[in-house]
């Protein structure tokens, strides 16, 4: 009986039981442990129900056996079996290790983290020390719930029992740190284990990408495989994550060839991690490949490739893959309806979005919060603001995620009142905003330019116990850039370092965009120091803000060098050193530049046309200008702009071919605006034609009549021509309006002081010494 229990004969096994019992031999409970061990391998739940029934007849003294019962706690436990196993386990006069970690183990698998830890204080409090099966189960149900106090004081237990030198207890601890989020001390238990195994080297890798520490999880995969480990699904999946995050392409694409050189069967864990990395890449071709290979597919597999269309606007094949996804017979979740009402919001599909509302009605999945917040996501950004409301207010659970995108949507929408409503009244309802909530709102304010209000939310967020995050800080300098706030951006980023919070590209590219506005040079370098120090420098969009911060700061040769240093360029950094040429009246190198990226096989876009046309127009070179404008005529992907036609009736007017120029605006499928007109307006000045002068005059009047520059550009072509009548109708003109002449500015930093000198303004405190100053140098 005791052979056949252990070749998982159990049938046979009980037969033989049967008989021995019908032959009234004596059969001790050793026999019946071994039996219902073999169920246990099994998981033949019935069976050892009728082994349990065998013992029951044998009387209680039999059935109260102290190696019987805790043999039948863990059969059931091991059996998920949650009410026969508990019953039995109150009922047991001696609990022993076995038992309390076969119910804590219980527990654990069926998610009811709360009651294990009870349950490993309660063994505790009877005399018994755990072991190390249940000590691993007790770290998981810490970080499961993430109870990160109780996490460190089972720590604490491990290291005086000495079970610290057991893998798969350190192993546990690493796992349950990182899922508290203390990565720091999941990387020290991690650094000081003798031995490790691929578990350990998995609890590690998965606690970095949780984190959001993608990097450091490919570093520590990398010393994996230096070390010789074999990977897992577990490892791979991991390490394919981290690479779709970070948007490693080459990583996540040898990633893939791992698993496929080490014999990882394509199931849906690997399938549905392989499919997600090139979804998020961009290379959905590929992922559409993996998919077709994959046997089996499971609902995940299919959200996957679905989202993965919706990400690139694919909403035709998204819609297609959900039609052969019912095919399948396989139900829609809340993921699935989740991505469709995410496509129809993107494509603002209202009509689409309505019917998919429905569908969640009719199935009802309206009370799943994240369908919820899709549907309010979609009302809001196809304008809809009521419907969105309404669809809030119809949901039964009031979920932060919920309020979060309600509150999103009154801030996309620039409703920042009604958003500091809801943020009031979300905390008179219980809901505590988190640091989302607060992003939300600082943003709302500051897209309406109320800078004084998002500044005063920001500065209340720590005295309320929310920290700022990356996103926090590069909101606010964002919206100090945007809305003229330029050095108080700067201080900004510099407050963002000092809380020890490190930027990301956004936030750098945005302080850069400070630097412009104010021209600031001095801070444009110690930026670049500070990119160099921290190897940032050679991202694309740092690299092409940086060109910029020094081209329009007005150090041309400083933004060369920062073009030169960069091997792999794409157009963006094109387009800014183009633009940089033109900006210093350099035509000769802008068109050298342009022609030069058409030979590296980048295409023009409608940037690089503009920035080379403004170089042609201020240099005045006429040919090259209008073989620019065969070029992007020629096109396949670029459509000439007003802009782009601008520039070109610029360059004409200001060459004398103003002739030329009408019959090119005579030509172009755009009615002609300001830039044109003013012009125009300016050759016209020049040739003294004073018909044509008073139509352009009349017709940037119209286009534009509260920009006083026309009105000062009129008034200066009518000076010219000796027209002083006309000059003081203007004047009157622009007084009536209310309208003055925008007064021209100038700054110079010296050390860490910006002083600003507007014309006619004497405010400067040492404007009298400055002014004896030009006087000696007239």
């Amino acid at each position: 009986m005791s052979t056949l229990s252990k070749q998982s004969k159990i049938q046979e096994a009980v037969d033989l039981l049967i008989q021995m019992d019908l032959k009234s031999l004596r059969i001790g409970p050793e026999i019946y442990g071994e039996l219902l061990q073999a169920c246990v391998y099994d998981r033949a739940l019935q069976t050892g129900k009728q082994i349990h029934a065998r013992i029951i007849k044998k009387g209680e003294n039999f059935a109260r056996n102290e190696y019987i019962e805790t043999k039948l706690v863990i059969f059931y436990a091991k059996c998920d079996a949650q009410k026969d196993s508990n019953r039995l386990f109150r009922r047991v006069r001696v609990k022993n290790v076995f038992s309390w970690a076969a119910v804590i183990g219980l527990n654990c698998r069926l998610g009811f983290y709360k009651e294990a830890l009870l349950g490993f204080m309660e063994m505790q409090e009877d005399g018994l020390l755990p072991d190390n099966f249940v000590v691993p189960n007790v770290l998981k149900a810490c970080g499961a719930v993430e109870w990160i106090g109780v996490g460190r004081a089972v720590h604490g237990f491990v290291v005086k029992m000495g079970c610290n030198e057991c893998v798969f207890v350190a192993s546990s601890l690493v796992d349950m740190y990182g899922k508290c989020g203390v990565v720091d001390e999941a990387r020290k238990v991690f650094d000081e284990m003798g031995e490790r195994n691929v578990i350990t080297w998995n609890s590690m890798i998965v606690s970095y990408v949780q984190n959001g520490l993608n990097e450091e999880a490919i570093r520590v995969f990398c010393d994996m495989r230096g070390e010789g480990v074999e990977p897992t699904y577990v490892t791979v999946s991991s390490f394919l994550s981290a690479s779709a995050n970070l948007g490693a392409m080459e990583e996540g694409k040898q990633g893939h060839a791992l698993a496929v050189v080490s014999g990882l069967e394509l199931n849906t864990i690997l399938g549905s991690s392989i499919i997600n990395f090139y979804s998020k890449v961009g290379l959905i071709e590929d992922a559409e490949i993996v998919f077709s290979r994959m046997n089996e597919k499971d609902v995940v597999t299919w959200n996957l490739l679905i989202s993965g269309y919706v990400q690139i606007g694919e909403v035709d094949k998204a819609l297609e893959m959900c039609r052969l996804m019912r095919q399948e017979n396989l139900r829609f979740d809340s993921v699935t309806l989740a991505s469709l009402m995410s496509a129809f919001a993107d494509t603002r599909n209202l009509k689409f979005g309505k019917e998919a509302h429905c569908y969640c009605i009719r199935n009802n999945f309206e009370d799943d919060v994240v369908v919820a917040s899709s549907i309010v996501d979609l009302y809001a950004k196809c304008g809809k603001i009521d419907n969105a409301r309404r669809a809030f207010d119809s949901a039964t659970t009031g979920d932060l995620v919920l309020w979060n995108t309600l509150l999103a949507a009154y801030t996309g929408l620039g409703h920042s009142g009604e958003a500091l409503k809801l943020f009031y009244q979300m905390q008179l309802e219980s809901v505590p905003p988190n640091v989302m909530t607060w992003n939300s709102l600082i943003f709302g304010f500051l897209k309406n330019g109320q800078v004084s209000e998002a500044q005063d939310m920001f500065l209340q967020m720590q005295p309320l116990g929310v920290e700022p995050n990356l996103v926090t800080w590069t909101t606010m300098i964002s919206g100090l850039a945007d809305n003229g706030f330029s050095h108080d951006a700067i201080q900004a980023f510099c407050r963002m370092q000092e809380a020890g919070i490190k930027p990301n590209v956004v936030s750098i590219v945005c302080v850069l965009k400070a630097c412009i506005e104010i021209a600031s040079l001095q801070n444009g370098r110690v930026m670049h120091g500070y990119l160099i120090r921290h190897f940032l420098y050679l991202s694309t969009p740092v690299a092409t803000s940086l060109v910029d911060v020094y081209a329009k700061c007005g150090n041309v040769e400083e933004a060369k060098r920062v073009f030169d240093m960069v091997s792999d360029k794409e157009l963006p950094i094109y387009n800014a050193m183009i633009s940089s040429y033109a900006l210093h009246g350099q035509a000769v190198e802008a068109l050298a530049l342009y022609r030069h990226l058409k030979e590296e096989g980048l295409q023009p876009d409608s940037v690089t046309f503009t920035n080379a046309l403004y170089a042609c127009s201020h240099a005045s070179m006429v040919t090259e200008g209008l073989e620019l404008l065969d070029d992007l005529l020629s096109s396949q992907t670029v459509n000439p702009s007003i802009e782009h036609y601008g520039c070109v009736v610029s360059l004409l007017s200001r060459c004398g071919n103003v002739d030329e120029a009408f019959r090119l605006i005579a030509a172009i499928p755009y009615e002609p605006d300001a830039q044109i007109l003013g012009s125009l307006l300016t050759a016209c000045r020049e040739q003294n034609n004073i018909e044509l002068e008073d139509y352009l005059s009349d017709q940037l009047l119209k286009l534009e009549p509260e920009n006083s520059g026309n009105y000062v550009a009129i008034s200066n072509a009518y000076a010219d021509a000796g027209r002083w009548d006309e000059v003081k109708k203007v004047r009157q003109l622009m007084k009536e309006k209310g309208l003055r002449k925008i007064p021209g500015c100038s700054w110079i930093q010296i050390g860490e002081e910006i002083h600003a000198f507007v014309a006619g303004d004497k405010s400067h405190p040492e404007a009298e010494q400055i002014y004896m100053t030009l006087e000696l140098l007239e």
